[in-house]
């Protein structure tokens, strides 16, 4: 879980209790800023969560990358030696 995901999510809360109270005391504009301040902490948590997502799909490629590479075999045997040899003899 990253930095935007929790504050998003704090946000979100925070908005519905201010929209909740605003909706029990009749208070119209607490309602309002409690639904944006709900739907701006809505967006910070999806944005957490693509950040979180990219990350974990980067760190995967590299996991993979890395069990693919393999280092080079500098004992084997090249073509143009396979070459010299075969004249050779």
């Amino acid at each position: 879980m990253n930095n935007d995901q929790i504050k998003g999510k704090a946000k979100d809360v925070a908005g519905r209790v201010e929209r909740q109270v605003g909706e029990w005391t009749g208070n119209k504009e607490a309602q309002a800023e409690g639904t944006a301040k709900q739907a701006e902490g809505k967006v910070q948590t999806a944005w957490g969560n693509v950040k979180d997502e990219a990350s974990r799909l980067t760190d995967k490629a590299k996991n993979k990358m890395d069990r693919t590479t393999e280092p080079a075999d500098n004992t084997a045997e090249t073509e143009d030696d396979t070459r010299a040899r075969r004249k050779a003899s």
